[in-house]
């Protein structure tokens, strides 16, 4: 959907949503009209937005709550507060990231002839989950597709058990104890002692293999990419039916892999690459 929210170019505000929908669109209408007003009083927001002013005051003030609209008493004024601006921040991390990642990826699946793909570790309920941020695809007929923001399963994905890897034993055993560690294939691991174990070998020799273990016919090898405070910031994995990555491919998929992590980690870090 184009437009700004509640604007011109995307659905009209409200139309045929339920009530809580309508109600998270307004209030993302406040807060994109008092980002564009910097700040401002009630009566200017409530304009700008296009609502009544008792409806922009209780939105400001669930807003105020949960830390995204500020509220100066002297003045009357709202701004837009701290935990928007580190909304804002996170989204130009993951761009900054994928920016850094994209050539480097596309040299990886010029050598190999198959897709790459780049996860980070995010929140996910009570829990955390594996989101994939950018692929490029390889050329072949028959390839692999992940959308760019779906989730991979971290007990049963390259990716997944390289983001582990961050995490200290206790978190990740709360975390996997709570998961559902759904047996994808009969390779899937399924018991959080067998996830662990197979976390602290990835710690151990810096890659992660997804042998069949999401999808009978796919292996995958993964890889950390390393952001400039040396902390693990993704993982990069390059993935291919088992007919193109046998088990003695591995080498080749890795060292292309651990080549390509390194330099996007080089353009990532303080003096950054051209």
């Amino acid at each position: 959907m184009s437009g700004e929210p509640g604007g011109r170019g995307g659905r009209p505000r409200g139309a045929d949503a339920p009530g809580g929908v309508r109600t998270l669109e307004r209030g993302l209408s406040v807060l994109w009209a008092l980002a564009t007003l910097q700040e401002a009083p009630l009566s200017q927001v409530a304009r700008a937005a296009g609502l009544s002013a008792s409806t922009t005051s209780r939105l400001l003030e669930t807003l105020r709550q949960q830390g995204f609209v500020d509220w100066d008493e002297g003045s009357g004024l709202f701004r837009v507060g701290l935990r928007a601006f580190q909304v804002g921040a996170a989204f130009n991390a993951a761009q900054a990231l994928v920016t850094a990642a994209a050539p480097a990826m596309r040299a990886l699946v010029a050598e190999l002839g198959e897709s790459a793909n780049l996860a980070v570790l995010r929140p996910h309920g009570a829990g955390l989950e594996a989101a994939y941020v950018h692929q490029v695809e390889g050329p072949q007929l028959v390839r692999m597709f992940t959308q760019p923001g779906a989730s991979a399963p971290l007990h049963a994905s390259g990716v997944g058990k390289v983001l582990l890897g961050t995490r200290p034993d206790d978190e990740l055993h709360a975390v996997l104890s709570a998961a559902a560690l759904t047996p994808f294939t009969p390779h899937t691991l399924t018991t959080p002692e067998a996830v662990l174990a197979a976390v602290r070998r990835v710690r151990d020799e810096g890659f992660a293999l997804d042998d069949q273990e999401r999808e009978l016919g796919v292996r995958c090898v993964a890889v950390p990419v390393r952001g400039a405070d040396g902390l693990v910031a993704a993982a990069l994995s390059v993935s291919a039916p088992t007919s193109r990555f046998t088990p003695g491919d591995v080498p080749r998929f890795l060292t292309a892999a651990q080549a390509a992590a390194q330099r996007i980690s080089a353009r990532l870090g303080p003096a950054g690459a051209p």
